[in-house]
């Protein structure tokens, strides 16, 4: 197996991402006011134009729901109603893109609900590729999608998750982040119209780049090593099973900028870290329901992590063998976490990017 090409992949499908992903909308929640203040902010030129929104790393579509109706409301009181818009929702191809068309088509909060003028639409691509035509997009929307990287740099034996890694693999992985985040930032540049906007929400890191999440990741850790030890998976599956994402210092994610405050034609507007409330643990302090609350974090766990832990399987298209894997480390990470008894310490990171009036060049 080439570990430099395994790449990441999409949350879990039949809309378990939907059904357990409430962290990743408690931390996009937390960027309302900044989306809401760019989509006053965009340039909107060409009256006769539809205004274009495209979301990056949509998944099944549940939590897009808010910040698209935010958008859109936003742009309704500086046009009016009738101006056409297209909402583009961008993932893998390997995306459960069902689940979304189900929400999109009858979710009770959809944004598209009651405005007969606005069209939604879905790109199976890598948002690493060029995803919609230059100068195109007035308003762009990721959560918690490019904390994925394009690859994994080199095979890892010491730990699943970056932040634990040690030495030389930490050091290729951040490496490989710095690369993807540039290229990232690159193409949504030239996708954005002069005057355009774009939203990043991203797990946050302290300066020391710890997310909060390392407990959590040291207990899904040892849950795979004893999965090997059992020979639910082999030798050669464990020494691949690692995670292509981890948040990532503010001041990292800043580099780029350093030079003039600019990067291919995208200036920084804001940028924030804030903690993300955890609904789970305060629902466990109000009804001390041990087990639910081990069962819920087991299940964000399963739903976000373990496909991209498939990959690195000898027959990654065996659902059988999948659904009986997933069950076993669901149980068995309830285990660990039974043990622990303790919250969620997570942080997000937003930042609102700026497209000035040039296109963007080439930068060395």
């Amino acid at each position: 197996m080439n570990a430099a090409k395994t790449m990441s992949g999409a949350m879990e499908g039949g809309g378990a991402y939907n059904r357990h992903a409430g962290l990743q909308a408690a931390g996009g929640t937390l960027a309302l006011d900044a989306l809401r203040l760019a989509a006053e902010s965009v340039v909107l030129e060409m009256a006769d134009q539809p205004i274009v929104i495209a979301e990056y790393g949509v998944s099944q579509g549940r939590n897009s729901q808010l910040p698209m109706r935010m958008a859109i409301t936003a742009l309704r009181a500086r046009v009016g109603p009738d101006r056409p818009g297209f909402v583009y929702h961008e993932d893998l191809p390997v995306n459960d893109f069902g689940s979304l068309f189900e929400v999109l088509e009858s979710a009770p909060d959809r944004y598209a609900r009651d405005d007969p003028h606005v069209y939604p639409c879905a790109i199976g691509r890598s948002f690493y590729e060029s995803v919609l035509p230059p100068a195109y997009v007035h308003l762009r929307w990721s959560a918690y999608a490019a904390m994925w990287l394009s690859s994994v740099p080199i095979p890892v034996a010491d730990h699943i998750y970056v932040p634990c890694m040690k030495g030389a693999s930490s050091a290729a992985f951040r490496e490989q982040g710095k690369e993807d985040w540039q290229k990232f930032l690159s193409l949504r540049a030239t996708e954005l119209r002069p005057g355009g906007r774009l939203v990043v929400v991203l797990p946050g890191a302290d300066d020391d780049g710890l997310t909060g999440f390392e407990p959590l990741m040291n207990d899904a850790n040892d849950v795979l090593t004893q999965m090997a030890g059992e020979g639910a998976i082999t030798a050669d599956e464990r020494a691949h099973m690692v995670l292509a994402s981890f948040g990532r210092p503010l001041r990292e994610l800043l580099t780029a900028f350093e030079i003039d405050g600019r990067f291919c034609g995208l200036s920084v507007e804001h940028h924030e870290r804030l903690p993300v409330p955890d609904a789970v643990w305060d629902a466990f302090l109000h009804d001390g329901g041990g087990a639910r609350l081990v069962s819920r974090y087991a299940a964000f766990y399963r739903s976000t992590f373990m496909p991209s832990w498939f990959l690195a399987l000898a027959q990654p298209n065996d659902a059988q063998r999948k659904d009986k894997l997933s069950d076993r480390f669901e149980h068995l990470l309830k285990v660990r976490l039974y043990a622990r008894m303790e919250p969620l310490r997570s942080q997000v990171q937003m930042l609102v990017f700026a497209r000035d009036g040039q296109l963007p060049r080439d930068r060395a």
